[in-house]
């Protein structure tokens, strides 16, 4: 259908919807092959995490020797990295534990000063930083 006005020509068109036509239900065995399929990955990706977390708990040195056989990408975008690292270093201390030994060698490494040897009846403040 089409109407003339002056020197253009204005047409109107009728559209019409259709509802959607339902897809066909998925056959039990396509179904069940894609269930086994999300639940192999599923399983896969908590052994990852669990490999991962209890990598971590491990000394820096081993873990990162572990890391270095692991490729970036998938740690850190496969795994819930951050979450998993802030979990194993959040440490036991509770607010009024005592602090736990620990040695450090003198700026000058004159001598190596044990916390205990220095806490003894007197409180200790530790100060870490850069003043540069």
């Amino acid at each position: 259908m089409s109407r003339k006005s002056a020197s253009r020509e204005i047409r109107y068109f009728t559209v019409t919807f259709r509802p959607r036509v339902a897809a066909e239900p998925m056959s039990k065995p396509i179904q069940r092959t894609l269930l086994v399929a999300v639940a192999v990955v599923a399983v896969l990706w908590v052994a990852g995490c669990v490999l991962i977390y209890a990598e971590m708990r491990k000394p820096p040195e081993q873990f990162g020797r572990f890391m270095t056989r692991v490729p970036a990408p998938v740690a850190f975008l496969a795994f819930p990295f951050e979450t998993l690292w802030t979990h194993a270093r959040a440490g036991r201390v509770q607010i009024g534990d005592a602090a736990p030994d620990f040695e450090l060698d003198k700026v000058d490494h004159s001598e190596r000063l044990r916390l205990s040897a220095l806490n003894q009846g007197r409180p200790v403040v530790l100060l870490f930083g850069s003043y540069t």
